[in-house]
């Protein structure tokens, strides 16, 4: 049993508080926010032992592990000062956003030995957890390409999530470039081919709604795409393509992620209410094997911290095709959500720090589904000129 400090009292930090407060392998809870109030209401909410008035103080308390949900954009160095001061990190997405910060979070791990964990729900997504299933079984024959598409419309919930995170200066934030988000597509992918990408050539889309978000002039990152594409290059030969859209007409809060395979023998394909299988018999439909149950009430008091336009995203339960047999039983009537993975986040987390294992979205995995698209990113800003993505190797033995 270990405990834990929560950074970031944000729209993703309830749903985790509640698992983590039920689960039977993690002690005592704090959290701690830019905001105080943000940090003393979570407490409150989920019952924490209390609150922590930094992160500087979190990394000097003896708390063993933190749990990072800030701002997407300052997670690696925070990561790396975790590691530095002894602490076990999960981290929301992205694992980082430079190169170089990737490269200071797995060489933290490898000095202390510590637990890494990006939470990527995309890895436990219903059709990539079939993909990786009918991979194993060789069903696929050779699988040769796929496809990972993040298709969240910022009408659909992100001006509003924005607005709660990023404060009177929104919009500067709100520009965040969509290829430097890439794990909710690239992960769904590599999360079942067990390969990693080795080159890029991506598109960026200039916005032009004229609104002031994906301006050049108002975004702190200089960004003005809201939808890029990129295709990659694999090892042991294949490709795959991802899309990041930001202005799409397509039902985000159905399903924002959404995954197709193709093998020389079968492949599956993943649309926003349908999923079928496909060999060269014929067609099977597997809608109702990978569709998640409704899970929790959009009003549970796990939701107070999400706006109410993102709440379809926290509020699904698990699929047929999820194995829940390892879960702790006291998640079986706890909130879920992004299409039954947040169960498996938590509960793999707390079996790696208490275990001393890998977990699966470690920080070499993490890296392989982050790094890509920071060069695709690159790439898209010279044009679509082709780079190698370079690669950190195969986590190392535990």
């Amino acid at each position: 049993m270990f405990s834990l400090a929560i950074v970031g009292a944000g729209q993703f930090a309830g749903a985790f508080a509640r698992l983590w407060r039920l689960h039977p392998g993690v002690g005592d809870i704090f959290a701690t926010d830019l905001l105080p109030d943000r940090a003393a209401k979570l407490v409150v909410d989920h019952d924490l032992a209390g609150t922590l008035p930094s992160y500087d103080a979190v990394l000097e308390s003896n708390v063993d592990a933190v749990a990072i949900f800030t701002q997407r954009w300052t997670h690696g160095p925070l990561v790396a000062q975790a590691l530095r001061a002894g602490k076990h990190v999960y981290s929301a997405v992205p694992m980082a956003v430079t190169e170089q910060e990737i490269a200071d979070i797995i060489d933290g791990v490898r000095a202390t030995g510590l637990t890494y964990m990006m939470g990527e729900t995309s890895h436990y997504n219903p059709a990539t957890v079939h993909a990786r299933n009918q991979l194993a079984a060789g069903a696929f024959g050779r699988l040769f390409y796929a496809e990972g598409d993040y298709v969240h419309d910022m009408d659909l919930g992100f001006y509003s999530a924005y607005q709660y995170s990023g404060g009177d200066n929104w919009k500067a934030t709100a520009s965040y470039p969509p290829m430097m988000y890439p794990t909710h597509s690239i992960g769904g992918i590599l999360g079942a081919w067990q390969t990693y990408a080795t080159s890029v050539s991506a598109i960026g889309v200039v916005d032009e709604r004229g609104d002031g978000v994906f301006d050049r002039d108002v975004s702190m990152f200089g960004n003005d795409f809201s939808n890029a594409t990129g295709l990659f290059e694999v090892a042991g030969g294949g490709s795959f393509r991802t899309n990041e859209f930001r202005r799409v007409g397509y039902p985000s809060h159905i399903r924002e992620s959404r995954f197709r395979f193709f093998g020389t023998e079968g492949s599956l394909e993943q649309l926003a209410t349908v999923s079928l299988w496909q060999d060269k018999e014929g067609v099977t439909d597997i809608t109702d094997h990978l569709k998640p149950s409704t899970g929790v009430d959009p009003d549970d008091p796990s939701l107070a911290h999400v706006a109410p336009a993102l709440r379809d995203a926290f509020t699904s339960g698990s699929a047929p095709v999820h194995d829940r047999s390892r879960l702790p039983k006291e998640f079986a009537t706890a909130g879920n959500g992004h299409e039954g993975s947040h169960h498996f986040l938590a509960d793999d987390f707390v079996t790696a720090v208490n275990t001393g294992t890998l977990p699966p979205v470690n920080a070499w995995t993490a890296a392989r589904y982050t790094l890509p698209g920071i060069v695709a990113h690159q790439s898209a800003l010279k044009g679509g000129v082709r780079l190698d993505i370079p690669d950190f190797g195969d986590p190392d033995a535990r």
